[in-house]
């Protein structure tokens, strides 16, 4: 059953000239090579068990990744950049205690995506070894095949005696992991246009690790959400100067998160982003 797209499509080849023509041959092939190209337009992907190629043809995406995506125009939150996607609501996750920036979540319409982005070993994935503690931890956790590979359907108890189902998929990339946690449709219907939706914003998204040491499993740093236009008259101020670029987040509190993967995240800002021509306006 499949979700959504990843590959790029490839160059079709010129057809070699024949000597002799069969008239219902060509029919034939062209009818063929008809259908395969608008196949190749709305076929999705399959699921596979391993998701394979993250950063040649798959998201999401590291900054240094050859065929990143042009990020310009998204939503810097620090550890990540944040596509476009009409019609969501952002909200900030916080410590109460600290105001520190600890992740986000995106709604779109009756589904929910959340989002963290962790330190991971230099050497190896993190998400295996996520995935089974959270096994563990959770008796009613299952494991399920899914478009990013292994995922995991949790069944979460929420106040008034209501149970949530969850979906919580994890991609590793050069030194981080980033997690995605869908809750509403895009967490039991896998053929809802919001599945989908947010499919694919999860694959879009860019992540910047960064050089600050990290323990495995520490919520990389997050700032407040910087807009695009912000950034690029920060960035041309700062380039002016002489500098990396990243001057205009100076007067900016340390945000770095306190402990692996903490769960101290009662404080929500809601957010509402609106588009010109991008992420051009956070109000």
């Amino acid at each position: 059953m499949g979700l959504f797209g990843f590959g790029k499509k490839k160059d079709k080849k010129e057809a070699e000239p024949a000597e002799t023509v069969d008239e219902d041959k060509v029919a034939a092939e062209a009818a063929n090579a008809a259908a395969k190209a608008e196949s190749a337009e709305t076929v999705l992907a399959e699921p596979s068990s391993e998701y394979e190629g993250r950063g040649e043809d798959r998201g999401p995406w590291d900054v240094n990744d050859e065929d990143v995506p042009d990020y310009d125009d998204y939503l810097d939150l620090g550890a990540y950049y944040l596509p476009f996607l009409k019609g969501i609501e952002l909200r900030i996750k916080a410590s109460r205690a600290t105001q520190q920036v600890l992740g986000s979540t995106i709604t779109y319409g009756a589904s929910s995506l959340e989002i963290e982005a962790f330190a991971a070993p230099k050497t190896m994935g993190l998400w295996d070894d996520v995935r089974a503690d959270l096994l563990e931890a959770n008796k009613n956790a299952s494991e399920a095949e899914g478009v990013f590979g292994t995922e995991l359907k949790l069944p979460v108890n929420v106040k008034g005696g209501k149970v949530v189902n969850t979906r919580i998929v994890g991609v590793d990339g050069p030194r981080w992991m980033l997690r995605g946690i869908f809750s509403g449709r895009a967490a039991v219907d896998p053929d809802s246009p919001e599945t989908r939706a947010l499919n694919k914003f999860f694959a879009d998204i860019v992540v910047e690790r960064g050089e600050e040491p990290l323990a495995p499993r520490d919520l990389i740093p997050m700032h407040p959400p910087v807009a695009p236009a912000e950034r690029k008259a920060a960035k041309a101020a700062a380039e002016a100067e002489g500098q990396d670029g990243k001057e205009h987040f100076k007067d900016i509190p340390d945000n770095k998160p306190k402990g692996p993967l903490s769960q101290d995240q009662t404080t929500e800002v809601k957010t509402t982003l609106a588009r010109g021509p991008m992420f051009s306006e956070v109000r």
